[in-house]
């Protein structure tokens, strides 16, 4: 194990949606810290990550109580009105680590008991596999987003080399849809893909998401920018990927084979 765990005990869980976010009343991350450690993630040029003394991607915090604080938080905004909640925002909630110590399953169980009005999981771990069981209480409530930014093996090992692999990404959201559990393919960021991508997508997805650096980051892909991820592109002679526009070839190769509405851009594909 390539990275440190460390227990932690968080006085709240349910944080405001803002920014990008502002379509949820609620973000929620079961972890901080990710493992995944991915190259270009934003969450690197956030105060999370750089106020931590250990490099992004070498440590993360396992959130003691979770449920039992979820569950009186819950009760709380519900009382306020509707509540739509985004899991997760600046962690993976399918951490490696999850598979163990269950926080993530812990709050699912509370929301399977209490829903929200809305609930998005966002993850690229085919472990949401292991919780069909609780998203289908949720039934319509929830959707969950796979990420999935290529179809390369090369291209992925590149990029995020600890990520899990794009067959078994796929493999689960063909589960998760055999379940009956709405889902999506995200490719977030857009990285270089083939032809065949969209093809792929279409047979295990009927709904995809598409975003880039440049629309995606929470900064017009300044804090992208300052990771140097331009270099790695570079260096594997593909720097007509790293552009504003490289977005609209994956974008038309979608729209080619599903159906109209069933691609989304950005922030209009990550709302409830």
């Amino acid at each position: 194990m390539g990275y440190e765990c460390f227990a932690t005990y968080p006085k709240s869980l349910l944080n405001k949606g803002t920014g990008f976010l502002t379509d949820y009343t609620h973000s929620l991350n079961p972890y901080s810290g990710c493992s995944f450690g991915c190259t270009y993630c934003y969450v690197r040029q956030m105060p999370v990550s750089l106020f931590h003394k250990k490099e992004w991607g070498t440590w993360v915090n396992i959130k003691q109580e979770a449920a039992a604080l979820l569950r009186k938080e819950l009760a709380r905004a519900k009382a306020k009105g509707p509540v739509t909640i985004f899991m997760s925002s600046s962690t993976d909630p399918y951490q490696p680590v999850e598979y163990s110590e269950q926080v993530t399953r812990s709050l699912l169980t509370v929301m399977a008991e209490d829903p929200p009005d809305f609930l998005l999981v966002q993850t690229r771990s085919p472990l949401v596999r292991r919780d069909i069981d609780l998203l289908q209480e949720l039934k319509d409530r929830v959707r969950v987003s796979m990420t999935v930014e290529t179809d390369l093996e090369e291209i992925k090992r590149a990029f995020t080399p600890n990520a899990p692999p794009i067959a078994a990404r796929l493999k689960t959201l063909e589960l998760l849809a055999a379940a009956d559990i709405p889902t999506q393919a995200t490719i977030a960021p857009v990285l270089p893909s083939s032809e065949a991508f969209a093809h792929k997508l279409r047979a295990v997805a009927d709904r995809v998401c598409i975003d880039d650096f440049f629309m995606g980051d929470g900064s017009g892909g300044k804090r992208t920018k300052k990771l140097g991820i331009s270099s790695l592109y570079e260096k594997l002679g593909l720097p007509e990927w790293y552009d504003p526009s490289a977005y609209q070839l994956v974008y038309d190769r979608l729209t080619e084979v599903f159906a109209p509405g069933q691609v989304l851009v950005s922030q209009k594909g990550f709302a409830p």
